[in-house]
């Protein structure tokens, strides 16, 4: 057992250690965590049980765009008001939920699951960007949107993209600098999302 942790129960300990793997989880929150769960009422304990066990088994990625969903093709691919000449490109899930805020862009969106950084080993062939590359054959779409965080990870990652999608004849915008540089775009205010859809430039 990790020497981080006080010597316990070996269930505590074991949940202290598993709750210690999650990101941003150090030692002292991951025993708050399970001491907390302790205190908690059985049945909300078995509810947030069911709830991670149901999240696992009926959460799958969306076939068109690589969103996660419990339903494919997901509820933005199958929405009969989306523009579907655009195609807004970002990193992670959690990348679309502040774009949807803004109810700027109606446009769809393609989930790359990363960025290329050569420092964690992550290459253009771990991120999905084939699929992205697949649903631009069809002529449909006349523009993309990189929309990858702006750091050094998300540029050259735009980058690259930008250099595939160029030779199709489509139009390739990125987000205006409304984003401070170095910025996630799931921390960025709805304001300045929207002005950054407006004002985005052409590559």
């Amino acid at each position: 057992m990790n020497t981080d942790f006080v010597p316990t129960a070996q269930p505590v300990s074991r949940l202290i250690e598993e709750f210690h793997k999650l990101p941003g989880i150090g030692p002292k929150t991951a025993q708050r965590l399970t001491y907390y769960l302790i205190r908690m009422p059985q049945e909300e304990a078995r509810a947030l049980a069911e709830a991670i066990l149901a999240m696992k088994e009926k959460v799958v990625l969306c076939a068109t765009c690589q969103n996660i969903t419990d339903a494919d093709p997901c509820i933005i691919c199958q929405g009969e008001g989306r523009d579907r000449t655009k195609i807004c490109v970002v990193a992670e899930p959690l990348d679309i939920l502040p774009l949807e805020r803004t109810r700027e862009y109606k446009g769809l969106y393609h989930v790359l699951h990363g960025v290329i950084s050569p420092m964690e080993g992550i290459g253009p062939d771990d991120l999905k960007i084939k699929e992205l590359l697949g649903r631009l054959q069809d002529g449909e779409v006349t523009e993309v949107i990189l929309a990858t965080n702006p750091n050094l990870e998300g540029e050259a990652t735009a980058m690259y993209l930008h250099k595939l999608i160029s030779p199709l004849n489509i139009k390739v915008t990125r987000l205006a600098r409304g984003l401070p540089f170095g910025a996630d775009l799931e921390y960025a205010d709805e304001v300045t999302l929207t002005r950054a859809l407006e004002n985005r430039q052409e590559i």
